[in-house]
C-alpha cells in the first residue's frame, strides 16, 4: 500500500510555570500551561489555522493537549500517542534547581553526546528507550493516509524525534533547539520515505505577531 507524501508540523508545548522556573518536567510530571503558554497556543493557532491538517497528534500529557486546544474549536479531534511522551527524568522531576541537580543533568546529557544512550537519571528513562518507543509512533504516522500532520511534543522528546525523522545520530540531538511553542516543518523524501528533510527549524515568528 502506498501512502501520500507527508509534511509534518512539529511543535513543542507552550510555557509552563516549571519552564519559567527552570524546573525539570518529564513524563512523570503532568504540568499545565501558564497564562503565557495559553497565549502562545492562541498565537500559533492564529498563524496556522488555515493549514488543512489531516491529523493532530499529542502526547498523554495535558500540556500538549492544551497547546493545540484552539484547533478543537475548528472541528479537529486530537489523537493521543503515549510514545510521544517526554522522557522521564527520574529523581530530577519537579525538583527546584540546585548546582548538584544541574550537574547531574549535564552529566547524563554528556554521556548521551558521547554515545552512551542507555544512560539515565536514577529512576528515569534512557535516551535509547525514548528513541525506541518513538519508532512505534513514527510507524503509525508513516502507515497512515494522512499527508499534512501536526504533532505537539516536548523538548527532549522533540530532539530525539528529529533524530529519528532525519536519520541523525542521537549523539547530535542537542543540535536541535526548541523554544516553547516553536515550530519545525519537515517534508518526507520521495526516494527515502522513512527520512524527512527539515524545511523550517525552531521557528517562533508566529509568537511575535
Amino acid at each position: 500500500m502506498t501512502t501520500p507524501k507527508k509534511t509534518i508540523y512539529l511543535i513543542r508545548h507552550g510555557q509552563t510555570d516549571y519552564n519559567l522556573r527552570g524546573i525539570v518536567q518529564g513524563s512523570g510530571l503532568d504540568s499545565v500551561l501558564n497564562e503565557k503558554g495559553h497565549h502562545q497556543a492562541n498565537l500559533f493557532h492564529q498563524a496556522y489555522r488555515n493549514i488543512p491538517f489531516d491529523k493532530i497528534y499529542v502526547s498523554e500529557l495535558q500540556r500538549t493537549h492544551q497547546s493545540v486546544e484552539p484547533f478543537k474549536k475548528d472541528g479537529y479531534s486530537l489523537t493521543t500517542l503515549s510514545e510521544l511522551n517526554e522522557i522521564n527524568w527520574g529523581i530530577l522531576e519537579g525538583q527546584e534547581p540546585t548546582p548538584e541537580r544541574y550537574q547531574h543533568f549535564l552529566s547524563i546529557s554528556k554521556r548521551w553526546r558521547n554515545g552512551d544512550y542507555h544512560a539515565a537519571c536514577e529512576n528515569g528513562e534512557s535516551a535509547q528507550s525514548m528513541f525506541d518507543r518513538q519508532k512505534k509512533a513514527l510507524e503509525i504516522i508513516l502507515n497512515s493516509n494522512d499527508s499534512t500532520i501536526l504533532i505537539c511534543m516536548h523538548g527532549r522528546a522533540i530532539r530525539s524525534f528529529l533524530c529519528l525523522l532525519t536519520d541523525t545520530p542521537l549523539s547530535q540531538m542537542d543540535n536541535f533547539g526548541h523554544e516553547n511553542l516553536c515550530l519545525y516543518i519537515l517534508e518526507q523524501k520521495i526516494d527515502q520515505p522513512e527520512i524527512f528533510d527539515i524545511k523550517l527549524s525552531n521557528c517562533i515568528n508566529h509568537l511575535n505577531s
